[in-house]
């Protein structure tokens, strides 16, 4: 479980294909005091480590990983955003964030304000539901408010520490990222689904 409050961040420096895994080496700050079979979230998907080093770890992701979220189009020197999980005694400073992606997002356009960014996300219609105005969203492991919700796209504004402090200041029109959606959003969904309302 984690909280969607990016801890750090760390560089995708090898990629090893085995079958149809991916094994993925992270070099980051926090890898000295990493362990194996250790749970950390890297861009919103919960991966467990493999083996480590003093200043890298190596985390697998299988096939329906790879399909489900961004982690295909990983390339090496690419940056991802890490948040090891939550301690019981921890603040939860964001939501609940199981590190289980629903699916991927296209950023569709990134405003430049006075101070902080709004981003645009193209969303599948069937999706939508599962997105209120002012609800939580995560993106990329992000724990972010949405801003505005529409048929087809949502919103959230970024403030510069989160900039500045993920890789969201490497994001484009076109990137491909993580979507986790609100648990309980998803769970009032599926209830009101079996009982008749679409």
């Amino acid at each position: 479980m984690f909280s969607g409050i990016i801890e750090t961040t760390g560089v995708v420096t090898k990629i090893e294909t085995e079958g149809s895994n991916k094994h993925f080496t992270i070099t980051s700050g926090i890898a000295g005091e990493t362990y194996i079979d250790q749970s950390i979230s890297h861009n919103g998907v919960c991966l467990t480590v493999v083996s480590r080093k003093k200043e890298s770890y190596v985390v697998t992701a299988i096939n329906e990983t790879l399909i489900k979220t961004n982690l295909g189009q990983w390339k090496t020197g690419d940056t991802v955003n890490l948040e090891r999980s939550l301690t019981s005694n921890a603040r939860i400073d964001g939501h609940f964030v199981q590190g289980h992606v629903d699916g991927t997002a296209i950023c569709r356009q990134v405003e430049t304000l006075q101070g902080s960014w709004y981003f645009h996300f193209i969303i599948k219609a069937q999706d939508q539901k599962l997105i209120v105005d002012k609800g939580s969203i995560c993106i990329n492991g992000v724990s972010l408010t949405v801003v505005e919700a529409k048929d087809d796209f949502f919103s959230v504004a970024i403030i510069p520490y989160t900039y500045e402090h993920t890789n969201f200041n490497y994001l484009k029109p076109g990137a491909v990222v993580n979507i986790e959606f609100d648990i309980l959003g998803k769970y009032i969904v599926k209830y009101m689904e079996k009982l008749g309302f679409k």
